[in-house]
């Protein structure tokens, strides 16, 4: 009896086989593997030898993750026709928020590696469901909010989260098979539930969280621990002798109070298990005769584990052989197609492929955008450099887009300002005469939304949009002073804010703790100065409603004192709100008619800018950055129970702290200003207040200082 099988080739050549009931002959079976290979082979197309993409596209899956980060460098085309095994981008500057969904989707993505950045955003629990994932590290970053499993994966084995801004540990129970876990310097407050059930966990370390829970109890077992660190926390419970010896005491400092983590004198480690004892153990208790069958009973076994034994190695060797066959044979096609190919690319006068391809993660030799000219420093060095500068409140002062190019010593590196989050192009630090610190902005698209792309290339449109934009004023928002227009080229000058964003002054400057190490550092004043201002929570509530009035004002279009159109942000981020010597905000970086986020609506609204205001107010007030739709969902369902003060930035508590009565109000306070970011980031656009109403429930939460003159109701 036997069975038909058809093996059908590329080009349409069809085998048939027959399947024999009976074993085929050991020494025929590899000659017949060698002839179907030859005739595959002779079959195959070139094309489809020298093809390296096979269908796949992980060079668009990468790109498309990381299209919303700066600095990110995609590598060569060729590159990304391989498939993407290892994504590392350590310390590469990046800055923004990753598309984890699309990473995901690399399905053979083994080991990824953005450490040392200031990528932002919450970690969605469906990245986790990457199916050849082993190793993650994206320790020094911002990334916060809850980070949560919600697709096991027991592959990962090393997972270092440490040094951002995670608020929780949902589900890590998934990964079953983590051997080392990093969750330090964080802010986890509580032991992740399910830890005790990672089995495998060599290496652990939970510090610096002031995290809550019992020790040993709520950990992993020990016993298979080689490396623990659980300092700094809030921990209850026992560490007894054995655990100090094998962690050292450095693994304990500050890991609990006195009263609740108790250290014993008296080691209480578990035992060794002991080896299960042997059945010929057991029979030799029972007497003589049990001994004498358990031996007979041996050497049947011993005699057919040898016959099996000599069965497997022909087999073994058999199979060698075949292995060793179809490997020559595949060198040989190998060979064979690539010189092919090698002569058919000589023909059509092309060259060989010999430059070397960069790894995922490392530059590329052609940097061709760096060494392009940059287009407004040619304009600064051609005819365009007696384009006049436009200074709407010192109309005699004659300058030329050349006074400004010397001015920020021929727009270069050295004068350029980091990149914070614009839609505009690169930033420029000027000095002009009189003493007058400036920023000069590229401007890249249409101006401000209100041109259309017809008229982007008409100065006398672009110079009345400039006009419009320099009759906004206000003391929230950042006026605009001046403009050049030169050709294609256009830049704008606002006031330079020596103090920065508030993205610096609530994730970037140290946190200003009395009890520093390095006492003796320049750095304490700076320190002293940022607890001192910013995280106290009158200057909070002032910097919200700073921020609501200038939103307010653009909203209203209370341009030039009245009558203006109205106009809408579009990309309200605490980037974009910079802050005056006196820490009063200042909204720039105002177009109007531009698409960004958060805002998901099709085109910018006053909605939008509402729901980004809301989003905005949450950031202020618990200090974690990298808000994206979970996060908010996660922080308005705390609210929503009631909890809200279980979330604020532990720095306002702490210097709220005083009298009772004091910090009661200012704890009632904070909580209504949570309040407030609810509301604004209702789902519905139409569930959402105006800026105007935002305004007042900010002005009656708490009796702020009158209003300087000008200032919106």
């Amino acid at each position: 009896m036997s069975e038909k099988a058809i093996l059908v080739t590329s080009n349409g050549i069809i085998i048939h086989t027959h399947a024999l009931a009976s074993p085929m002959p050991l020494h025929v079976q590899p000659l017949l593997l060698l002839l179907l290979l030859l005739l595959l082979a002779t079959s195959l197309p070139a094309r489809a030898i020298s093809s390296s993409c096979a269908g796949r596209d992980d060079a668009a899956i990468v790109a498309a993750a990381f299209r919303h980060v700066r600095n990110f460098r995609a590598p060569r085309a060729k590159a990304a026709c391989q498939p993407v095994r290892e994504l590392r981008l350590p310390s590469r500057n990046l800055t923004g928020a990753v598309s984890w969904a699309a990473l995901a989707n690399l399905s053979a993505l083994a080991a990824l590696d953005l450490s040392g950045n200031a990528l932002q955003g919450a970690i969605p629990g469906r990245f986790w469901r990457a199916p050849s994932l082993r190793a993650v590290d994206v320790s020094r970053n911002q990334l916060g909010g809850a980070l949560r499993v919600e697709e096991p994966n027991p592959r990962l084995q090393s997972l270092h989260v440490s040094g951002n801004r995670f608020t929780g540990v949902d589900g890590v129970e998934a990964l079953s098979g983590l051997v080392a876990l990093d969750v330090s310097a964080n802010r986890i407050r509580a032991v992740p539930r399910g830890l005790r059930r990672l089995t495998r966990v060599e290496r652990l370390d939970l510090s610096s969280n002031a995290m809550q829970g019992r020790f040993p109890a709520d950990l992993p077992p020990l016993g298979e621990v080689r490396s623990l660190n659980v300092s700094y926390n809030r921990f209850s419970g026992v560490v007894d002798t054995g655990a100090v010896e094998k962690f050292g005491r450095s693994a304990f400092v500050h890991a609990g109070n006195a009263s609740s983590l108790v250290f014993s004198d008296n080691s209480t480690t578990a035992p060794r298990r002991p080896s299960p004892p042997s059945p010929l153990g057991k029979s030799k208790k029972k007497g003589g005769s049990g001994t004498t069958t358990a031996t007979a009973t041996e050497s049947k076994t011993k005699r057919r584990s040898k016959k099996r034994r000599h069965r497997l190695s022909i087999v073994a060797v058999a199979v060698i052989c075949g292995v060793a066959s179809l490997a020559m044979l595949l060198c040989l096609v190998g060979c064979v197609a690539c010189g092919a190919l090698r002569c058919r690319r000589r023909q059509k006068g092309g060259k060989d492929d010999e430059e070397k391809k960069p790894r995922w993660g490392e530059k590329g030799d052609d940097d061709d955008d760096e060494k392009e000219e940059d287009v407004v420093v040619a304009a600064a060095r051609g005819a365009s450099s007696a384009a006049p500068v436009v200074l709407f409140e010192r109309p005699l002062m004659q300058l030329t887009l050349g006074d400004l190019a010397a001015a920020t010593s021929g727009f270069g590196r050295e004068s350029q300002l980091a990149e914070r989050g614009g839609r505009s192009g690169a930033a420029y630090r000027a000095v002009l005469p009189g003493d007058l610190h400036v920023v000069v902005r590229v401007v890249e698209g249409a101006v401000a939304g209100r041109l259309g792309d017809d008229d982007d290339d008409n100065p006398a449109a672009a110079a009345t949009a400039f006009r419009e934009l320099a009759r906004l004023r206000h003391p929230n928002i950042l006026p605009l002073l001046g403009y050049c227009i030169a050709g294609k080229e256009k830049l704008l000058l606002y006031e330079y804010m020596e103090k920065g964003d508030l993205h610096r002054w609530l994730h970037e400057l140290p946190a200003g703790r009395p009890d520093m190490d390095d006492a003796g550092s320049g750095d304490i004043w700076e320190a002293a100065e940022v607890k001192r201002s910013i995280s106290d929570w009158p200057t909070r509530h002032r910097i919200a409603l700073g921020v609501a009035r200038g939103l307010a004002f653009l909203h209203q279009g209370w341009a030039g004192g009245g009558g203006g159109s109205a106009v809408v942000h579009g990309h309200l981020v605490p980037t974009n709100v910079l802050l005056c010597d006196d820490l009063e905000p200042r909204i720039s970086d105002f177009f109007g008619g531009h698409n960004g986020p958060p805002s998901s609506s099709a085109a910018a609204t006053a909605e939008g800018d509402v729901y980004a205001f809301g989003v905005l107010v949450l950031e202020l007030m618990t200090g974690q950055a990298g808000w994206d739709e979970a996060s908010v969902s996660w922080a308005r369902g705390i609210i929503r129970d009631g909890k809200g003060l279980d979330i604020v930035d532990p720095r306002v508590r702490d210097e709220a702290a005083g009298a009772e009565a004091e910090a009661a109000a200012a704890e009632r306070e904070m909580v209504e200003c949570l309040r407030v970011g609810y509301l604004c980031t209702a789902h519905s656009p139409d569930k959402r207040p105006t800026m105007q109403q935002v305004v007042g429930v900010l002005k009656d939460i708490r009796a702020a200082p009158s209003p300087t003159p000008g200032q919106g109701s």
